[in-house]
């Protein structure tokens, strides 16, 4: 099968005991909208029997592709190998422990045939404890809409759908694919947010916890750093080097001309003599490490090919 109307991309790890309910009721749904679709599942270097139960969905049903990957490299990389192999002209990413129901995927796909490129979840009733996920879900979702200028409610959940040619331009590494609808946002592509169901997990152990939510704020600073200035960090470094610099020049001046003008004596005013010299030395350090920025971007846009996955196998009946 070839060029399908829409690719689902699942990633899975540890999750043998959801593979086959999940299957069934993908099978259910997508076949009821009617449209050509693939199944693209990824096993992030599962430890249980994740990739067998694959492989025997595998065998009977040529809609399902295998990528295996060589050991655990997280969402962001098992999403990533599942993009860069998905066909559809429409690409939706969920995750694999039945949390995303099935059932909400004629909402994201009508969605993007209003105009959208991008239709992303919102869990508007979570059913996560509150001070360990719902709270700090919260305040990261706040701090990343206001950073981003994107008014989504909901920026963690995996259960996306994208026009593919949105989704092959955003590149994504470290913890990052949380933030898609940010970092796809300087491409200028319109995105639109659907409520979606909120599952208990029933099954398996989940893969989160508290420290992953503290990575979570880590992220928001990269991500406010490559939306606005990715492209030319020397104005975000540049700056605050230019406004030490001059708090530094200021001083000095200032003290030099009340030394020669007899207001103040050197030696005693070597405290602010030493907190100018500082000012100066680290706002030149931070002009430096702008420029130095400005040609690892240079270098950064002419070389983006390497992968941050590595495939053991893929299992697929493609042509």
């Amino acid at each position: 099968m070839t060029n399908p109307g829409v690719s689902i991309v699942v990633p899975f790890y540890n999750e043998e005991k959801n593979i086959p309910e999940l299957y069934e009721k993908l099978i259910e749904v997508l076949d009821g909208t009617g449209r050509t679709y693939e199944l693209v599942f990824v096993n992030d270097g599962s430890q249980d029997n994740t990739y067998g139960a694959m492989s025997s969905l595998q065998e009977k049903d040529e809609k399902v592709n295998i990528i295996n990957l060589r050991r655990n490299y997280g969402q962001t990389g098992a999403l990533s190998a599942g993009f860069d192999f998905a066909e559809g002209d429409i690409i939706i990413a969920m995750d694999g422990d039945l949390q995303h129901d099935p059932e909400d995927i004629p909402a994201l796909l009508a969605k993007i045939d209003e105009g959208y490129d991008i239709a992303s979840g919102w869990r508007a009733d979570r059913k996560d404890p509150f001070l360990t996920r719902k709270l700090p879900s919260r305040i990261a979702n706040w701090l990343m809409a206001k950073l981003s200028g994107i008014p989504l409610h909901d920026f963690g959940t995996t259960f996306k759908a994208y026009k593919k040619d949105i989704i092959r331009n955003v590149h994504i590494y470290g913890e990052l694919h949380r933030f898609i609808p940010a970092l796809a946002s300087p491409y200028g592509a319109k995105i639109a947010e659907v409520p979606i169901k909120n599952i208990r997990r029933l099954q398996g152990k989940s893969n989160y916890n508290l420290t992953r939510t503290i990575r979570v704020f880590f992220d928001l600073i990269t991500v406010k750093f490559l939306i606005s200035y990715l492209g030319r960090p020397l104005q975000f470094f540049g700056m605050a080097g230019l406004g030490l610099f001059m708090v530094g020049f200021l001083t000095a001046a200032t003290m030099t001309v009340m030394y020669y003008t007899g207001v103040i004596e050197m030696k005693e005013n070597l405290g602010n003599l030493i907190f100018a010299g500082l000012m100066l030395i680290l706002g030149i350090q931070l002009i430096g490490i702008g420029l130095s920025m400005e040609v690892s971007t240079r270098i950064y846009h002419e070389a983006q090919n390497k992968k941050i996955y590595s495939i053991r196998e893929i299992k697929t009946r493609r042509e």
